[in-house]
C-alpha cells in the first residue's frame, strides 16, 4: 500500500511539473505576445502623431538666434518636435539672428501666454529684459545652446548645451595632437558671445598660432571668398576651424580653390560633415548633439509642468563636446542622414 501511495505521489509530481512547464510556456507566450502588441501600439501611436502621455496639451515655444538655412537648427527642431509628439505638446518655433528681433519674438510668445519657453542667449544683453518678462509672467524658461553663464542669473530653470570653453579647449588639444602650427578660427556671426568664447578657448590650449577671421555667415560665397583669400596670402596656415557645420563645406571649397594643404576642422556635425570626414576632406568635428538640446528642453519643460522637476542642480546640462573623426563617421552617417545628428 505504501508503494501505491509513493507511486501516486510520484505521478502527481510528474503531472505538476508538466503542468508547470506548460503553464510557464503559456505565460511566456502571452508575455511575449503582450510585449509585442504593446510595442506595436507604441509605434503606431508615434507614427500617427499621438502622445505617449495623458497630460493636457501645453504650448511650448522656442526662439533661437538662428539665421536662415542653418542646418544645425533643423536638427535642434527635429529633437524638439519628437519630444513634443511624445509629451502632447503644441510646439512653436521662431528665430532671428538679430538680438532685438529675437527679443521681440520672445515678447510675442509671452503675450500669448505660452506654457513654457526655450531660448538661446547668443546675444544676452539684447535678451535679458525679454527673458525677465517671461519669468515675471510665471512662464518657465529653459536656455539652450548659448548663454550658460547668464542662464541662472536671468531666471531660467536650466541650461542645456555645450560648454563653449570646454569645447574650445578640446579643439586646441586636438590641433596640438595633430601637430598643427598655425590655425584660422572663422567666426560667422558678429556679436555672438559663444563664438568668441570658442575661438578664445581654442587659443588657450593650442600651442601654435591662432588667428580670428570674421565673415558674414548669411552670405556663403563671401565666407568662401574670405577664407580663400586668407589661405592664398598666408601659406603657413595648416588648419582652418569653422564654428558651424555649414561653413565647413565652404572652407573645403576655399582650400581647394586656394591650392592650400590646410586641414579643415569644424564645430558641429551634419550629413555633409560626416561625408567630409569619411572622404578625409575634414579632419575632425566637435559634436554638441543639437538633437538632444531640442529634445531635452521640451521634455524638461513637460516634466516641470507635470512634476515640478528641474534638471542640472543649478549647473548646465552638457550635451557635448564629442570629438568625431573619420573612424566615427561611418557609424553616425545614418543618423546624420535622418537629421538627428
Amino acid at each position: 500500500m505504501a508503494r501505491v501511495r509513493t507511486g501516486v505521489r510520484a505521478l502527481r509530481a510528474v503531472l505538476a511539473t508538466a503542468l508547470g512547464v506548460s503553464l510557464a510556456g503559456a505565460l511566456a507566450g502571452c508575455s511575449a505576445t503582450g510585449g509585442k502588441r504593446a510595442e506595436d501600439a507604441r509605434k503606431a501611436a508615434a507614427a500617427q502623431g499621438r502622445a505617449a502621455v495623458n497630460t493636457p496639451e501645453w504650448t511650448i515655444a522656442m526662439v533661437t538666434h538662428s539665421g536662415d538655412g542653418d542646418t544645425f537648427w533643423d536638427i535642434v527642431q527635429n529633437g524638439a518636435k519628437q519630444a513634443a509628439v511624445k509629451d502632447n505638446i503644441n510646439f512653436l518655433y521662431a528665430h532671428s539672428d538679430e538680438g532685438q528681433q529675437q527679443a521681440q519674438l520672445v515678447d510675442s510668445y509671452v503675450d500669448k501666454k505660452v506654457d513654457g519657453l526655450i531660448v538661446t542667449l547668443a546675444k544676452p544683453d539684447a535678451m535679458k529684459a525679454a527673458v525677465a518678462r517671461a519669468v515675471k509672467a510665471g512662464i518657465p524658461v529653459i536656455t539652450v545652446n548659448s548663454g550658460a553663464e547668464q542662464s541662472k542669473a536671468f531666471g531660467a530653470l536650466s541650461h542645456i548645451g555645450q560648454d563653449e570653453t570646454i569645447a574650445g579647449e578640446a579643439v586646441g588639444d586636438e590641433l596640438d595632437r595633430r601637430g598643427k602650427k598655425k590655425a584660422l578660427c572663422v567666426l560667422h556671426e558678429q556679436g555672438n558671445v559663444g563664438h568668441e568664447q570658442r575661438c578664445a578657448s581654442v587659443k588657450k590650449t593650442f600651442d601654435g598660432n591662432l588667428q580670428n577671421l570674421y565673415v558674414d555667415g548669411t552670405n556663403m560665397p563671401d565666407v568662401q571668398a574670405s577664407i580663400e583669400a586668407k589661405l592664398q596670402t598666408d601659406r603657413s596656415i595648416d588648419a582652418v576651424v569653422t564654428l558651424g557645420a555649414p561653413f565647413a563645406d565652404a572652407a573645403v571649397q576655399a582650400r581647394r580653390t586656394a591650392g592650400s594643404d590646410a586641414e579643415v576642422d569644424t564645430f558641429d556635425l551634419n550629413a555633409k560633415v560626416a561625408a567630409g570626414l569619411k572622404a578625409k576632406e575634414i579632419g575632425f568635428a566637435v559634436d554638441q548633439q543639437p538633437y538632444l538640446q531640442g529634445y531635452e528642453a521640451v521634455d524638461l519643460l513637460w516634466l516641470h509642468r507635470y512634476n515640478a522637476d528641474v534638471l542640472g542642480g543649478g549647473r548646465p546640462v552638457l550635451t557635448g563636446p564629442q570629438i568625431i573623426t573619420q573612424q566615427d563617421a561611418a557609424r553616425l552617417t545614418r543618423y546624420t542622414e535622418r537629421g538627428t545628428r
